[in-house]
């Protein structure tokens, strides 16, 4: 293990990873909504964002699926050292996901939950290059009356919604910018 993978964790853990928690859980239940989250560096391509949700919501017991881009020794060694969660080569066992939306696709081999335990479906991670409040309509729980997001594809995510309560629920990074979707989200292109 190289000493880079022991860097970039957060400086203040008990601190650092409540104001994550507290950012992904705005965004989570205030789809649309745009937060900044930092306090990882983990090694290039991930982002800021990524990286600290990577830190605060992953641990030895969720299995995690990597993009190949995100797919390096250095990631892979910090990832381990930080939360000590394990890689999966199997989309379907994949409890968090991370990676850019094309690498993600399709998003259907993630698993989605079952009739007694729809909480056993997989969140993905996915980067994009910006976030922007110019795109798809959003509505439903946690949104007033109407929110919007730019989406890289609208159309799986319509289709997912339509499986509730299964379904995947969704974070997009870009830099140290968290959105989110959870599967209750309606979009409207």
């Amino acid at each position: 293990m190289q000493t880079q993978s022991l860097s970039g964790g957060f400086n203040n853990g008990p601190v650092a990873s409540a104001n994550a928690f507290r950012a992904a859980l705005d965004v989570m239940a205030r789809p649309g909504k745009i937060v900044e989250i930092s306090g990882a560096i983990p090694p290039a391509p991930m982002s800021v964002a990524a990286g600290s949700l990577m830190l605060t919501l992953c641990d030895p017991e969720t299995p995690i699926w990597l993009a190949p881009s995100l797919h390096s020794d250095a990631i892979t060694d910090w990832l381990r050292f930080h939360t000590g969660a394990p890689l999966v080569s199997s989309r379907a066992k994949a409890m968090f996901a991370f990676g850019g939306w094309d690498e993600l696709m399709p998003i259907t081999d993630f698993a989605i939950g079952t009739a007694q335990y729809p909480d056993r479906s997989a969140t993905l991670i996915v980067e994009v290059e910006a976030l922007d409040t110019n795109g798809a309509t959003l509505r439903g729980p946690g949104i007033k009356d109407r929110a919007n997001l730019a989406l890289p594809d609208i159309k799986p995510i319509q289709n997912n919604a339509l499986l509730f309560p299964l379904g995947l629920d969704f974070f997009f990074t870009s830099g140290s910018r968290i959105a989110a979707l959870p599967r209750t989200t309606k979009l409207e292109a």
